[in-house]
């Protein structure tokens, strides 16, 4: 029987500030994510830490992957097909808190980011949908 969806896949691309992880993205981000969980080990991370550059270079990352990876950039791994969970092993190793991880891609300091946080969050209120405009 044919999977029926409730909705078209080109409606996640339609969320503002948001990428929906997607198979395909985890296939195109496969080998950054054998990267991300070869951190688990603490001989890893030491050799990571000690050569970055080969270390990445171990793995079939994308040119793009592996600059992103030494820029620090999550949200350009999300955009390149990271999953968070797999990321966070990125910041992890560097020392960073989950606070500092997310924050750095809010555009907003750690202790901003935690502010907003304790005022309650985001505003509901604003751009709900890219195509629509509200």
């Amino acid at each position: 029987m044919p999977r029926t969806r409730l909705y078209s896949l080109d409606e996640l691309d339609d969320i503002p500030g948001t990428k929906v992880f997607r198979a395909r993205a985890s296939r195109e981000a496969y080998h950054l994510h054998k990267f991300c969980m070869s951190l688990m080990k603490p001989e890893n991370r030491e050799a990571f830490k000690a050569d970055e550059r080969g270390y990445i270079d171990r793995y079939r990352m994308s040119d793009e992957q592996k600059a992103a990876v030494a820029a620090r950039d999550l949200s350009k791994l999300i955009e390149l097909g990271g999953n968070m969970y797999f990321l966070v092993k990125i910041a992890s190793t560097d020392g960073w808190s989950a606070q500092k991880a997310v924050s750095s891609m809010s555009g907003m300091s750690a202790e901003e980011y935690a502010q907003m946080m304790l005022d309650g969050g985001r505003s509901p209120e604003g751009l709900r949908s890219k195509r629509e405009g509200n």
